[in-house]
């Protein structure tokens, strides 16, 4: 069962879809505990998507991630399909690696870094 994070459905879908689009941009993210072992299967299911590499997969993940810019000429569905994809082609899932830092200061929350192997 999939966590709901305190949130309704489309906030939870709005959070999901800007830690992913930061997690392709930067290739590492700080975020809580939770949300980084629910942001796993979503970004691994967008590097799939990136090593399916046709249009109807681009589109796909276009539809999912913000239009952020990952530099000035490239945007976060350009760096998954050139970049990201082609570094995992032999390798069957597993594309992110989520490290356990300890509580947060204010608040005591579980924090973890969640970045792409």
């Amino acid at each position: 069962m999939a966590r709901k994070l305190g949130r309704t459905t489309d906030q939870r879908l709005a959070l999901l879809r800007g830690l992913a689009t930061d997690l392709i941009i930067h290739e590492r993210i700080e975020t809580t505990e939770a949300k980084a072992k629910e942001l796993r299967s979503v970004v691994d299911k967008m590097v799939t998507l990136g090593k399916r590499g046709d249009l109807h997969a681009r589109r796909q993940a276009a539809s999912f991630l913000y239009n952020a810019e990952a530099s000035e000429e490239e945007d976060a569905v350009q760096k998954l399909f050139n970049d990201i994809a082609g570094r995992y082609e032999d390798r069957q899932g597993g594309y992110t690696r989520v490290l356990k830092l300890g509580p947060r200061r204010g608040d005591g929350a579980d924090m973890a870094i969640i970045e792409l192997v």
